[in-house]
């Protein structure tokens, strides 16, 4: 079992992604759906924003993997949600769940509840976001985050297991947890919580990396390292959140495993 993830692990997983140019099913929020769209083209995805509930099984099928965001809820986009997680889990396709906001509503919450029924592979969302799934109840402002990383700690590990599958808490320091190890990954850049949609664009990116990895785990890691390694790059130039955006396309885009090889190793922690 690896005990660390080097510059260089991470550089073959994103050479292996843009190989493959995996087909990402994303049933994203439609304040995200063009920045998640240009995100996942920048890595080396192939993305499809389907919504349809009368396709929503059938493209599922048909991708290498699949994006749920519950940003921007209706009935008939749930309803769309839940068949395509059905079909993922049938065809054995690896799909992501972002619960945006979760704890916020009633309605949000029920609708995380149905989703998380069908087993996602990875859970990735902010630590309020986690810590309202875990425990059921409320948290978070909105789409903003009132905890931090590690205060999610706990209710991500007992959320992994619960769920056995892999969740991402994302911050300043993301934590990535299967509830057998622990990775923490540092990176991004302090304008990123400043430009809508990059948090939804980077669980488009995780779903990407799942399709091209075995290890869910080690796929999280990667996604978020490379995402954090754009962030930092994006924010030498910037001059603000506008200028970010833009240079966050192009740093992504321009990521290759050279430029990854310099980053620090990131420790595999055993909850054994």
């Amino acid at each position: 079992m690896m005990t660390t993830l080097t510059g260089a692990d991470i550089g073959a997983r994103l050479t292996r992604l843009r190989q493959a140019a995996p087909l990402v099913h994303s049933l994203t929020n439609y304040v995200a759906m063009n920045s998640a769209a240009n995100v996942l083209l920048a890595v080396g995805a192939s993305p499809a924003m389907v919504h349809a509930r009368e396709e929503a099984a059938e493209f599922a099928a048909l991708a290498d993997a699949v994006l749920i965001n519950i940003g921007t809820l209706s009935p008939h986009w749930v309803e769309a949600m839940v068949e395509a997680a059905t079909s993922a889990g049938e065809h054995q396709t690896p799909w992501v769940l972002d619960p945006v906001a979760v704890g916020a509503t009633a309605y949000r919450r029920e609708s995380a509840a149905r989703l998380l029924d069908l087993r996602p592979s990875v859970i990735r969302g902010n630590a309020s976001e986690i810590i309202a799934l875990a425990e059921d109840g409320l948290g978070g402002r909105g789409v903003d985050s009132t905890a931090a990383s590690d205060d999610a700690v706990q209710a991500a590990v007992a959320l992994a297991r619960r769920q056995e599958g892999v969740v991402a808490v994302t911050g300043e320091v993301d934590l990535v947890t299967d509830g057998r190890r622990l990775v923490r990954v540092p990176g991004g850049h302090p304008l990123m919580p400043r430009v809508t949609a990059l948090g939804c664009a980077l669980s488009g990116v995780v779903a990407a990396f799942l399709a091209a990895d075995q290890d869910p785990l080690v796929a999280t890691c990667a996604a978020l390292a490379c995402y954090g390694e754009a962030g930092s790059r994006a924010g030498r130039t910037a001059q603000g959140p506008g200028s970010f955006a833009v240079a966050f396309i192009d740093a992504l885009h321009q990521l290759n495993p050279e430029t990854l090889l310099r980053r620090e190793p990131l420790a595999i922690e055993s909850l054994d």
